[in-house]
């Protein structure tokens, strides 16, 4: 029985995207985003909670926003509370470029406190694109748990995603000052500065912060 061009095209294609060679991987990637085809969502899902190469990762994201969000948003939704870190991770940064609101109940405390580095950024920067207007105050308080969390990399990302909420963030960053954990204080600090100064650079806010702190100070405006 000869197999139909369709279908041979589709195992062609789901061939691709598991194939050793991590450029055939990109642009079979590459091909089903410019030709969006339902039949792939849940092989470029799927693909995504194993890919070790971080710009095809990029790829299939990419595809999965060139199809119907109708489609991709339940099985992203899904992904989110897998057992598997990069599966939880992948799924909430795509959720955060499809930018679907209806997605915003998935962004649980549990995904924005996730003992994973890469899975809580994800959910820092989901959250702050999908929260609805009127909750950034409730947004930034779960946020604000997360100050003086990880090395440098995470605690920009934090701090990128509560100055992203706007002021609504000053109260809870202001709180956090006074926080008895010295790395708290100085998050929140740096956190502070740079949303009163983004030219300043992190690196000169969080230096500038351990100053304050060691001085005894919480850094705050009069």
């Amino acid at each position: 029985m000869i197999m139909p061009k369709q279908d041979t095209d589709a195992v062609r294609t789901l061939q691709g995207l598991e194939h050793s060679d991590s450029s055939v991987r990109l642009q079979t990637a590459l091909a089903v985003g410019t030709n969006p085809d339902a039949r792939f969502i849940d092989k470029l899902i799927g693909r995504c909670a194993i890919e070790p190469e971080f710009y095809v990762r990029e790829m299939l994201t990419w595809a999965l926003t060139r199809h119907s969000a109708a489609l991709t948003v339940p099985e992203l939704l899904g992904e989110v509370r897998s057992e598997h870190a990069q599966a939880r991770s992948q799924a909430l940064h795509t959720l955060s470029k499809i930018g679907d609101r209806q997605a915003w109940p998935a962004i649980t405390r549990a995904l924005l406190t996730d003992a994973d580095d890469e899975v809580a950024r994800s959910a820092w920067r989901a959250g702050v694109v999908l929260v609805p207007e009127g909750e950034e105050s409730e947004l930034a308080a779960v946020l604000s748990t997360q100050l003086g969390r990880g090395e440098r990399e995470t605690q920009l990302s934090l701090s990128r995603a509560l100055i992203a909420l706007g002021e609504v963030v000053l109260p809870t960053l202001r709180a956090a000052m006074t926080h008895l954990e010295p790395r708290v204080r100085q998050h929140a600090i740096a956190t502070e500065r740079l949303f009163r100064d983004p030219d300043a650079g992190f690196e000169f806010a969080i230096e500038e912060a351990k100053r304050v702190v060691a001085l005894g100070g919480a850094g705050q405006e009069e």
